[in-house]
């Protein structure tokens, strides 16, 4: 399912970052023609910074301890947010936007949660250990009710799970139909058997109506069938195929003879 099918850009004369950037300047349109796109380019090509933008501008919480409307690093994407035309076939509110960095601090955010209610229940054994067991349970009530939701959504420890393990369980965990998800640079967190389990993931959500707009970096992850691939390497923007990516064939020439560029590296 494709929601968002086109993104148009008002130019705005401003040397105020993000305005300033190259790629701002030479865009025009972006076309969304596949359930799932992805935005590849070297750090500071600008393709984080349009998926931020697009995030501010659809409105979709963030996965994190801050929204966009809030968090001060998405500031600058907030700004071009509205110079942004965004084209519909279908509307939705469903979905999230995930950056590789909120992954890590909302999972230290959940365990921190969970030591709270832990310490609140202590604290409720202590201080009615003379009162009657009903009492107890009353007072403990609210705590165990918040502990049980959260770990029947995340799991008993998700900061203790490995980072790949605590990504599926997290998007897993957050996921609804017929939504958009907008994640920038997933494959940090991910091993490449796990970047293998996303895609899986990535394939259920699809055929459940989802549509994803993810910026990478991984040729695993880029290798996902019929999806769009925008490059952000040469401007203006373009639509790539895969196996004329750059990141793709160094890839591919490093693997079949690492030795080869060692000599040449090392030389």
């Amino acid at each position: 399912m494709i929601y968002l099918s086109e993104l148009g850009i008002l130019h705005v004369d401003s040397d105020v970052f993000p305005f300033n950037l190259r790629v701002v300047k030479t865009l025009d349109t972006i076309q969304f023609s596949s359930s799932v796109t992805f935005f590849v380019g070297e750090n500071g090509s600008g393709k984080s910074t349009i998926l931020e933008a697009i995030a501010a501008a659809v409105g979709l919480p963030a996965i994190g301890s801050h929204s966009v409307a809030s968090d001060e690093t998405l500031k600058p994407a907030r700004r071009l947010a509205r110079a942004l035309r965004l084209s519909w076939t279908q509307k939705t509110r469903k979905g999230f936007f995930l950056r590789a960095e909120d992954f890590f601090g909302f999972t230290k955010y959940i365990s921190r949660l969970r030591s709270e209610m832990e310490e609140e229940l202590r604290r409720v054994d202590e201080e009615y250990q003379d009162r009657s067991e009903y009492s107890k349970a009353l007072a403990k009530g609210p705590f165990k009710s918040a502990l049980y939701e959260l770990e029947s959504r995340y799991g008993i420890d998700l900061d203790a799970n490995s980072h790949g393990e605590s990504f599926l369980k997290l998007f897993e965990s957050r996921f609804v139909p017929n939504g958009l998800y907008l994640i920038d640079e997933p494959e940090a967190p991910l091993s490449p058997q796990s970047q293998l389990g996303f895609m899986v993931m990535l394939k259920e959500m699809v055929d459940e109506g989802s549509q994803f707009i993810i910026a990478t970096h991984s040729p695993i992850l880029l290798a996902f069938p019929k999806a769009s691939i925008i490059s952000f390497d040469e401007l203006p923007i373009k639509n790539i195929d895969y196996n004329d990516l750059e990141h793709v064939n160094l890839t591919r020439v490093f693997l079949n003879d690492p030795e080869q560029f060692f000599r040449h590296l090392f030389s």
